[in-house]
């Protein structure tokens, strides 16, 4: 099967491309590399099996011609991470909007089948926890540019349902949860490795606010497996499915864990939010998945401990992988 896969030189995007390529499928990536590194990529730059493109979701003239020549579309291609999201709003609400307009556009013209991930953002501060698919939204004001980020993924989740109902496209919506492993950035705010950065080169793991936030984290290597089966899903399409861990962890545990399994005599440091983030920032206290509909439909569940992906990152670190820490 041929498939293209947008933000493919991403974090998550890099890791599903080497599960694709190691199924014997053709794989075509296309990145702008503004958040990607063709360094993600270079476990598998030898298979023949790949092709990477370097430039935008935002043109059609790139992309039509990419997705003509797909069986299945991934799209991963989005402005991510807290940090970038208070710095550029503009830039993140033209590429997730505009983007996933433009991919979703061509792909209902070609009749082909797209896995669009989506963000456990889009429930915002949240009504109950756990999260569940069907649940109501609650979202800060538009004056706080935090949530531009969580509405841009909302509006993507509206269309591709749109694209669906007007025009048959088969969609599956996959709304990721906090998810970890080797190779992300903690450049963006991205906390898992930013931790193991500090905790390894002996500084004080910065915790912002109070550490008793809670997060839900899964890893990449667990995630990955969900988008793929989900794809293979037909029971998905026309569906948003949440896919994260249900552990929940405060930000505190977590910091502990990491100086734990690092083995590190760091010590923690409590930063005010005020200090950490520019303004705009508003913080969610909990944030964990139900993920009942994820099991039902492919009997998926996250099996990677968290103290194993600390492991693996901070592998991921020693190797220099994850260097730029932030």
């Amino acid at each position: 099967m041929r498939v293209l896969v947008t933000g493919g030189a991403g974090f998550v995007g890099s890791h599903l491309v080497e599960l694709l390529l190691a199924a014997g499928h053709q794989v075509q990536v296309l990145d702008d590399l503004s958040s990607g590194r063709q360094e993600n990529l270079a476990g598998v730059a030898d298979s023949p099996g790949l092709q990477v493109t370097v430039a935008s979701v935002l043109d059609p003239e790139v992309v039509e011609p990419l997705l003509g020549r797909a069986d299945l579309v991934f799209h991963l291609a989005a402005v991510v991470g807290v940090g970038l999201v208070l710095r550029e709003p503009v830039r993140t609400i033209e590429t997730n909007v505009l983007g996933t307009s433009t991919l979703l556009r061509l792909a209902a013209d070609h009749g082909r089948k797209v896995v669009l991930t989506s963000t456990s953002e889009v429930y915002g501060k949240g009504v109950r926890i756990p999260f569940s698919e069907q649940d109501d939204r609650l979202l800060g004001p538009t004056t706080r540019s935090r949530w531009c980020y969580a509405e841009s993924k909302a509006l993507d989740e509206y269309l591709a349902l749109a694209y669906s109902l007007e025009r048959g496209l088969p969609v599956v919506i996959a709304r990721l949860f906090n998810t970890v492993g080797p190779r992300q950035s903690g450049r963006y705010g991205m906390v898992l490795p930013r931790f193991v950065g500090q905790a390894l080169e002996g500084q004080p793991l910065t915790v912002y606010g109070d550490g008793e936030q809670t997060r839900a984290f899964a890893d990449v290597r667990d995630v990955v497996q969900a988008l793929y089966s989900l794809a293979e899903c037909p029971s998905a399409e026309g569906q948003v499915v949440n896919v994260g861990s249900d552990r929940e962890i405060t930000i505190n545990e977590l910091a502990r864990l990491v100086i734990q399994v690092t083995a590190s005599k760091s010590k923690i440091s409590h930063v005010p939010y005020d200090q950490a983030h520019p303004a705009g920032f508003e913080e969610t206290m909990r944030r964990v998945p139900d993920t009942a509909r994820v099991r039902a439909l492919i009997g998926w569940q996250a099996s990677i401990s968290l103290e194993e992906t600390i492991r693996a990152v901070a592998d991921s670190y020693r190797r220099g992988s994850c260097r730029d820490v932030g």
